[in-house]
């Protein structure tokens, strides 16, 4: 139970944040390029009680990955609809970039500051539980970003590789979206695609990223995944 109420106080908020602005930013980008559905139904907020998802939050704490409900994006509202959605469908995982480098570059600075602390000291206990959700936050939203860039709709990849296909070919693998969430399901958790195509971009991006400070966002993930 300890564990349970641990897990929960480090992950929740960076990866509801994650889920949320991943969402937020499609609704906003849309809205931008002429679709008002997102901001008419109120989605444009970063209150979670409007994008929550019950499954896809405790996804979080079972595989480290989950989502909100998808933001509505109405492509006939798009003023140039195939080149528009490139940018509506790569929001998400540009800010999910953004968020894991601010996260990223606060880690390093918050572990700088907390170094010289006593141990047990008023302030080591304060800084503990913020380095954890850094180190969580900086694995959530690189994981959030390389999943959703997988090149097969749903995902943002596979809508971004409808956009930049010529017309014939984009229509066809817009075909695979009613089952591109099934065969993506099949292909994570029944085949090594996870260990040998995610895993090394998740790997190479904490390195990037968090620095002298990768082995200690790798360890904070491997103690909450478990």
């Amino acid at each position: 139970m300890d564990n349970f109420f641990l897990k929960l106080s480090v992950m929740l908020v960076p990866g509801m944040l994650a889920i949320v602005c991943h969402e937020v930013s499609h609704g906003y980008v849309a809205w931008r390029f002429g679709d008002p559905t997102a901001r008419m139904m109120g989605r444009l907020t970063l209150n979670p009680l409007k994008h929550i998802d019950i499954v896809g939050t405790l996804m979080i704490f079972i595989v480290g990955i989950g989502w909100a409900k998808p933001v509505p994006v109405v492509y006939e509202n798009l003023r140039n609809p195939k080149r528009d959605m490139i940018w509506v469908a790569a929001a998400g995982p540009i800010t999910n970039i953004i968020l894991a480098t601010l996260s990223a570059f606060l880690l390093r600075g918050v572990v700088n500051f907390a170094n010289p602390a006593a141990s047990g000291s008023p302030l080591a206990m304060f800084m503990e539980p913020v380095v954890l959700m850094l180190a969580f936050s900086v694995y959530i939203n690189l994981l959030l970003a390389i999943f959703n860039m997988i090149p097969m709709p749903p995902l943002d990849g596979g809508r971004v590789l409808v956009g930049l296909l010529p017309y014939k070919q984009a229509i066809a693998l817009s075909r695979i979206e009613p089952y591109g969430m099934v065969i993506i399901i099949v292909l994570v958790f029944f085949t090594n695609m996870f260990s040998y195509i995610i895993s090394p971009f998740l790997i190479l991006g904490v390195q990037l990223l968090a620095g002298s400070q990768s082995g200690l966002v790798m360890g904070v993930t491997r103690l909450m995944m478990h």
